[in-house]
Parts: C-alpha cells; sequence; structure tokens
C-alpha cells in the first residue's frame, strides 16, 4: 500500500463524470490533489415547479448536457484526450435513468479513447471532496491541508446520511446511516410543509435565522444502532406541530397548513426543526469522535455547505471539521474523479468498459 507520502511521486489526470441526480457534472483532477476544472450544468430550474427532481426530466436533460459538459471540463483544464489517465464515473447511488446516461459516455468515451474506466460510489466520493486541496480556478476556498487517517467521514445530502470510520483510502467501515428520510430528503419535506420553495435546505436556511429555534419543543429520534438516525418522526413532529398551532385536527390536509401560518409561526418552525435536525446528526457525530478517536473528521454532501450544521460541528466536535468549498459540496465531477485518482494510484481494480452496469441502490 502506498503511504501518504509517496502520492506525490505519481502523476496522473483523471477526468470525471457524475450523473447521479439532477447535475450532469464533470471535472479534471490531477493526483487527487489538484482541482484542474469543474463543469456543472443543472436541470434544478425543471424541477422546481414539482417540488422535487422528476426522474424522466433530469434523465433527458443530463442527454442534452453530457458532450458538452465534458467538452467544458476537459478546455477548462486545458487537456486533451491525450493528457488524461483514466475516466471516473458514477454508476451508483443514484437515478437509473440518469446514472445511465453518465455510466454509457465514460464506457464509450473509455472504449474509444483507449483509458482506463473507474466504477465510482457516489456517496463515497462525496467525502473525497475534501481531498482536494489546490486550484488556480478562481472562487474556491479548499482545505489548507489534506485530511489524515484515521477519519471519520459524514455524509449528509438529500440522498444520504451515513456516517463512516476510514482505516485508510479503501478500508472503512460504515457505523451508522438513515433508517428512513435522509436529512435533506427531511429538510424538503418540512419546507414544502411550512411553504417554502425547493430545494427545503437552502429556504429553510434562509428563514431559520428569523426566527426562534426554541421556540418549540421536537423530539429526537431513539435509535437501537448507535450511529443511526431517523428523520421521519422528526418531519411528523413538525406536521403535528403545524396543525395544533392552526387549531387543525390530525386529518387536515398538510398540503393546506402553509396557509393558515403566520410568517413568524413559520420561521420559529424552520428554526427549530432545522437545529433539532443538525443536532441528531452532531451527536452521534461526537459519540464517534470519543470511540474511535480519528485524527480527521471530514464532512460531504449537500447539507455539509450548512452553516448550522459547521457551527455546531465547530463549537462541539473535540477536533476541527474539514470542509471543501460549498460549490464541491453538492454532485460534481471533482469528486468522482479525486476518487478516481486514488483509485488508479493505489492500483484498485478497473471497470470493464465492455459490461459495466449502473447500480441504482448502491451502498456504502
Amino acid at each position: 500500500m502506498l503511504l501518504q507520502t509517496d502520492w506525490y511521486d505519481i502523476q496522473v489526470k483523471i477526468i470525471g463524470i457524475e450523473t447521479s441526480c439532477d447535475e450532469t457534472a464533470a471535472a479534471v483532477v490531477e493526483n487527487g490533489t489538484t482541482l484542474l476544472s469543474n463543469a456543472v450544468a443543472s436541470s434544478m430550474d425543471q424541477h422546481v415547479q414539482y417540488g422535487g427532481v422528476v426522474p424522466e426530466i433530469a434523465a433527458r436533460s443530463h442527454i442534452g448536457f453530457i458532450n458538452p459538459v465534458i467538452t467544458q471540463a476537459l478546455t477548462e483544464a486545458r487537456c486533451t484526450w491525450d493528457d488524461i489517465d483514466g475516466i471516473a464515473v458514477t454508476y451508483g447511488a443514484g437515478l437509473g435513468g440518469s446514472l445511465l446516461v453518465g455510466v454509457l459516455a465514460a464506457r464509450t468515451l473509455a472504449i474509444t479513447k483507449k483509458k482506463p474506466l473507474y466504477a465510482i460510489n457516489h456517496v463515497e466520493a462525496h467525502l473525497y471532496a475534501s481531498f482536494l486541496t489546490q486550484t488556480s480556478l478562481s472562487g474556491y476556498h479548499l482545505p489548507a491541508a489534506q485530511p489524515n487517517f484515521p477519519l471519520l467521514g459524514l455524509i449528509v445530502s438529500g440522498g444520504h446520511s451515513q456516517l463512516v470510520f476510514f482505516k485508510d483510502h479503501f478500508g472503512y467501515k460504515l457505523l451508522g446511516q438513515t433508517q428512513d428520510d435522509a436529512i435533506g430528503e427531511a429538510f424538503d419535506k418540512v419546507a414544502k410543509l411550512i411553504g417554502l420553495p425547493y430545494p427545503g435546505g437552502p429556504s429553510i436556511a434562509a428563514l431559520a435565522p428569523k426566527g426562534n429555534d426554541r421556540a418549540y419543543t421536537l423530539p429526537k429520534a431513539n435509535m437501537t444502532g448507535k450511529y443511526d438516525f431517523s428523520f421521519s418522526g422528526l418531519k411528523t413532529a413538525v406536521l403535528r406541530l403545524a396543525q395544533a398551532e392552526t387549531g387543525q385536527s390530525l386529518d387536515f390536509p398538510s398540503s393546506k397548513l402553509s396557509e393558515l401560518l403566520s410568517e413568524a409561526q413559520k420561521a420559529d418552525i424552520a428554526a427549530t426543526f432545522q437545529r433539532i435536525a443538525i443536532e441528531t446528526i452532531v451527536d452521534k457525530a461526537i459519540l464517534a469522535c470519543e470511540e474511535f478517536q480519528p485524527k480527521s473528521f471530514i464532512v460531504g454532501g449537500g447539507v455539509a455547505s450548512s452553516q448550522e450544521l459547521r457551527k455546531q460541528l465547530s463549537q462541539r466536535l473535540p477536533l476541527t471539521p474539514t470542509y471543501t468549498d460549498p460549490k464541491l459540496c453538492t454532485d460534481n465531477g471533482a469528486m468522482v474523479a479525486t476518487l478516481g485518482c486514488f483509485k488508479a494510484i493505489h492500483k484498485q481494480p478497473m471497470a470493464d468498459p465492455y459490461s459495466l452496469e449502473i447500480a441504482p441502490n448502491l451502498s456504502m
């Protein structure tokens, strides 16, 4: 196994392709440390009116975006295909139709350009954005140094909430995960309940500072698994709270509650919900730090850009968490390319471009 000090002796450029949900993304990363390009085309504006991602719309958008985004990533990195040492692509987890577009594009390119192909776990890749420490691209604020092993990784997004302990790059143990809704999904549902636009995380984060985060009492799930999460009960508790605050019965339609809530009530609900949801995550993170004594703690996924999460972790964790730039917290090709770099450097098995299949339900 290569030591961390050996990484700098290997030169490798990987292009990463990410199409697991509604972002079509590609990026070029060098040596697992340096971000050379990061191109993203999102179909988010097409999903807002539906209050969530529509799989068919997302897949159709990927078909139109995939080639221009790959070309943009290469151009921005000032690379030709001769400069690229391998292709990394997300093959799971995610929406089946969306994954299929990226995987077929990557397979085709691997065959025609004669490049090694690396199959990437989307959830694992989220953490690898924190390994990027250098870029000449403007507007990025990256960690000053790469995290050290052993480390704890927290993945928090619209589809995932997981806590993972890494001994090294490819030796890890999944400690716990959500048993129902992911934290980002819970934010989306609560936002919809109180009349805020999709996506829910940014909407609640914008409203919460106007409210009192101690205005109400909301529960935290008591899980059998020490490091598991649950947010469905919290979501239901918010529904019951909104019904009680508006004087409605338990069978009153949730879709009509926002019309009856005052702006002050909405702000207080948003603030209280956000605090409790984040505390649920941070409580487990503290337990894991006490048990495993990691050298680093890294956070990945869209919710990693939450200021409330960053505040609570910074105040309560016994070590300083590592965060990447918010632009690399949401789905992107850079995280995929970075993990691909480490797969290439550590000589991990390559995927067969003639047979690689998607895995929508892939887990760590």
